[in-house]
Order: C-alpha cells, then structure tokens, then sequence
C-alpha cells in the first residue's frame, strides 16, 4: 500500500489506489488500508478503487474470501464505504451481506457522493467509538 493514497479528511479516512494489479494485490491493499484506519483509531474509511484495473470482476468465491479478510482488518471498529466502476458491483451486494453476517459495516457504490452520503448516515445511526465495541446501555453489571 502506498501511504500517499491513504489520506484523513475530517471525521473519515480516504484510501484511493490506482494503477494495473492483480485482484489479490488489490485485496492485500485495501486490507492494509483498512488495518491504517484501525490503528489510527479512524472509524469511517472511504475506499475508491475504481481506478484499479488489470482484473475482471471478482467472483462469487473471491467477495466470500475477501469480505473474510477485510472483516478481519477492520476488526469491528472500521465502516467502509467503497466506491468501484459498476461493472465491478454485484448487484445483489453478495460481499456486503458477508461482511454483515462478520460483524463489519460496509456497502459498495458507483458514485464517491453516494458513498460519502452513506457514511455520514450511517455513521450518525452507529456511534460505535473507533477503538472499541459500543457501550452497553444496560446499567446493571
């Protein structure tokens, strides 16, 4: 992952890579860039890789392996909201269900404004601090 591309813009973090990679790099740097955020304490991640190319669109079986991986990153602390060309998309968001069924909050979409607009309202509906799981609300020990 190359830190320029990673960049921390108000109250989220920005990762934009580009160039011509194999979908397994392109995985290994966005679960790096997810690992960033974590370790800075960054709760909100907008991640663009529709700059990305050299690799057809992933697989039923690579979204299941790589929502696993980037679940793991995040560590239940880090919302991702990514922005990928449209043909990159699965129209049903088999990825997006993945990571709900491991803990991590995501969606993927073809516009930065639409994925923007989603962090900031999920991010108000969820107030989970960046370091760790939500306070319980429950006053008894």
């Amino acid at each position: 992952m190359n830190d320029e591309d990673f960049k921390i813009v108000g109250d989220h973090a920005e990762y934009r890579p580009m160039g011509r990679i194999s979908l397994q790099q392109a995985i290994k740097m966005v679960a790096a860039a997810i690992s960033l955020a974590r370790e800075r304490h960054v709760r909100n991640l907008l991640i663009d890789v529709s700059h990305l190319t050299g690799f057809k669109p992933p697989s039923v079986i690579d979204r299941y392996h790589f929502m696993h991986e980037w679940a793991r990153a995040a560590g239940g602390t880090v919302r991702i909201a990514m922005v990928a060309r449209p043909e990159m998309i699965d129209p049903q968001k088999f990825g997006v269900t993945v990571g709900v069924n491991l803990g991590l909050t995501s969606d993927v979409f073809a516009s930065e404004e639409e994925a923007l607009r989603w962090l900031t309202e999920s991010s108000k509906s969820d107030p989970k601090p960046a370091d760790g799981p939500r306070p319980s609300s429950d006053k008894n020990p």
